[in-house]
């Protein structure tokens, strides 16, 4: 089960390097782990910039058929992104990378 410090962790600011608009919206959508394994880390970055951002899990860990509401707030007015998701050690799965438009979607379920 996700330990209560990850609700908080889904809700507080993403932490991003570079400057950006002002007056952007936060990005928020619903992250579903629909694999069989634990997923460790996962991390975004805006489509172009060539560094991942923190992790957003910190030290918790989304479980198989878990969900979080994640919400990014880096100040940036884009929907395109980078988005990479890493597993348990002992899970079959291997790192996985994905780009999508985050606004239009509202969720996103990542299968194996």
């Amino acid at each position: 089960m996700i330990k209560t410090s990850m609700a908080a962790v889904a809700t507080l600011t993403a932490v991003f390097v570079s400057a950006g608009v002002a007056q952007a919206e936060d990005l928020v959508f619903t992250l579903k782990n629909s694999t069989n394994s634990t997923l460790e880390r996962f991390y975004t970055s805006p489509v172009g910039v060539d560094e991942w951002e923190e992790d957003v899990f910190g030290n918790d860990v989304l479980e198989p058929g878990e969900s979080i509401r994640i919400t990014i707030a880096d100040g940036r007015s884009v929907c395109e992104y980078d988005m990479r998701f890493e597993f348990s050690a002992d899970s079959d799965l291997d790192t996985t990378e994905d780009s999508q438009n985050l606004c239009e979607m509202g969720s996103y379920e990542i299968h194996e």
